[in-house]
């Protein structure tokens, strides 16, 4: 098995490599790319390559011939998204597009695991009922609508002989995710305020919101158990990674401050609210467990701790 990652110095990439390995065999071949290449701790060196050049997507492609490509490269957070939408679609789609290209026309043998979003089912989330992969989509923002279009792209290209599985995870946290998401946003904030660089107040957006949480870990495990398993996989299956428990923001926050000695005080933050943010979001994952043997592994308590303690380190070195 030889496995091509592109995005691999993303947050997720390092995760899939450890994922790949234990669960595929430690001779899995993995070549990690990225749009920063050079060298890596884990990868040793990562090749650069951005997906939205398609000279250099097919040239990648016919050099290394993998036989499966872990599709990462994407703008991870929101508000990066919201922030260029031109270029998201660039990213999203025109990139995802090269790679799919480049594997039909060098590589043809080649699984595309294509990492998608759980965002891209939208305001069907307000049925209040866990999101299958027969949900209908209906994508509320950039991020989502173009996660959803090369989804979408994908599965027209299946009919042209492309092997594709199209996955769509939903949160994930774990130690090395940036503050720009929520769980990492809570840890680093209160690991200033126990090193005395903030006040002790946590600005905040909405509590209330529920949402289906995974360590990252189990997520990639997902994505290792489908290149394990592709062969015995019909191309164009789709796979929600999801826990499938709803989690309250506000709940998540508590645990975190449980972990700290500090008295802490949360303040609302209008510029972390969001006007599309859906109140309740939770993936079904159940095709998931039965074709692949899937489940998630880890307690989200022990997640949460080891992403306080990466922030508290972090804030230490800075």
């Amino acid at each position: 098995m030889r496995v091509l990652i592109t995005g691999a110095r993303g947050f997720v990439g390092p995760y899939v490599y450890e994922a790949l390995h234990r669960i595929c065999g430690r001779d899995v071949a993995v070549v990690a790319t990225s749009k920063d290449g050079g060298p890596h701790p884990l990868f040793g060196q990562i090749e650069a390559l951005d997906v939205t050049d398609k000279v250099a997507v097919d040239d990648a492609i016919e050099r290394h011939r993998p036989t499966h490509v872990v599709h990462l490269a994407a703008i991870a957070a929101l508000g990066a998204a919201q922030a260029d939408p031109q270029n998201t679609w660039r990213i999203h789609v025109q990139g995802t597009l090269n790679v799919a290209h480049a594997i039909l026309d060098n590589a043809p043998g080649c699984w595309l695991l294509h990492v998608g979003s759980g965002l891209v089912y939208g305001e069907s989330a307000k049925t209040g009922r866990p999101l299958d992969e027969s949900t209908l989509l209906a994508p509320t923002d950039d991020y989502a609508v173009t996660k959803a279009a090369a989804d979408l792209a994908l599965g027209a290209l299946s009919r042209q002989g492309l092997k594709c599985i199209r996955l769509r995870p939903f949160n994930h946290t774990g130690p090395g995710q940036t503050e720009a998401f929520a769980v990492p946003a809570f840890a680093i904030q209160i690991a200033r305020i126990e090193a005395g660089l903030a006040l002790p107040v946590i600005r905040v957006g909405n509590l209330d919101a529920e949402r289906d949480f995974l360590d990252a870990r189990d997520v990639a495990s997902a994505y290792a158990h489908v290149a394990l398993n592709s062969d015995n996989l019909a191309p164009n299956t789709i796979f929600n990674v999801a826990s499938g428990i709803p989690r309250r923001m506000g709940d998540i926050l508590d645990q975190l401050l449980a972990q700290s000695s500090v008295n802490i005080v949360t303040e609302q933050d209008p510029l972390r609210l969001r006007p599309s943010d859906l109140p309740y979001i939770v993936g079904d994952a159940t095709r998931a467990r039965t074709c692949l043997g899937w489940m998630p592994e880890h307690p989200f308590e022990d997640t949460l701790a080891t992403v306080l303690k990466d922030c508290r380190a972090r804030v230490g070195e800075a």
